[in-house]
């Protein structure tokens, strides 16, 4: 009886022992250790994007002489002694592609509407009046270096080279019935600009800038049996002060920063 008693005794004590032992290994949660803090990845900016654009402007054009044939006396070449064209507008078009944040490109039209022109002529006698009008389609590719942008605002440079459509009116004095047929013939063109575009939304962009355009020589007018001729004029050159628009269909005009990509934190867990 002893025995079984001390026996008893014993199962409970190792019972109240080894119970909360196995207890604590079986309800313990594990630890969790906190994740260290996430790293900011910034995605490639995606800055590829076409676009188009509409531009008005007002120029002025400078002639760098005219000279015509006369088969009277005096005969051989001749020049004005005077040529001044007017002040005019114009309205362009273009399409381009945005490469990177400091490259772009585009392929533009304009169209110079009519200007005035007014000329004098002396044949040593008497001094002719010259009148006429000039209009122009100026189709150039261009390629533009955006500086950087600060506050939304980006300056340029660029540079343009293609053709000019060059129509003359027909020449005449209207003090007298003499006339010259103009002409209208295909010329070499460039051009250099500067300027600064804005960011008005993360689509539209409004740009302004100066174009300083070259329009090589070419005949100004053909021969008319009751004057002389043909007269050709030197080349054009133009002063442009230009604004419009330009909208973006995709990737990054620039005019915004793609936001940081932070990845969620996954918890470790450790036993």
């Amino acid at each position: 009886m002893f025995n079984t008693a001390k026996m008893a005794l014993l199962a409970a004590l190792f019972a109240g022992v080894a119970g909360p032992v196995f207890a604590a290994d079986l309800v313990e949660p594990p630890v969790v250790e906190e994740a260290p803090p996430p790293v900011a990845y910034e995605p490639p900016a995606d800055f590829g994007g076409w676009y188009i654009r509409g531009d008005i402007d007002y120029h002025k054009s400078d002639l760098r002489g005219i000279d015509y044939i006369t088969y009277g006396p005096p005969p051989g070449s001749n020049v004005f002694d005077s040529g001044e064209l007017k002040g005019g507008f114009s309205l362009g078009a273009g399409i381009g592609y945005k490469i990177n944040d400091h490259f772009r490109t585009d392929l533009t039209a304009d169209y110079w509407f009519a200007s005035d022109f007014n000329g004098s002529t002396n044949d040593g006698v008497t001094t002719s009046v010259e009148v006429s009008k000039m209009s122009a389609l100026l189709l150039l590719a261009n390629a533009y270096y955006d500086i950087g942008t600060w506050h939304g605002i980006t300056p340029y440079v660029g540079a343009g080279i293609g053709g000019a459509h060059v129509k003359w009116d027909t020449v005449h004095d209207p003090n007298t019935t003499e006339t010259n047929p103009g002409s209208k013939n295909w010329r070499f063109a460039y051009a250099l600009m500067a300027g600064a575009s804005y960011c008005l939304t993360d689509r539209v962009i409004l740009d302004a800038g100066y174009r300083y355009s070259h329009i090589e020589g070419g005949r100004m007018f053909d021969f008319d049996v009751s004057s002389s001729g043909p007269g050709f004029d030197h080349g054009i050159n133009t002063h442009e002060v230009r604004g419009g628009l330009r909208y973006q269909f995709g990737g990054n005009n620039g005019c915004t920063s793609p936001e940081p990509y932070v990845p969620e934190p996954e918890p470790i867990y450790t036993k």
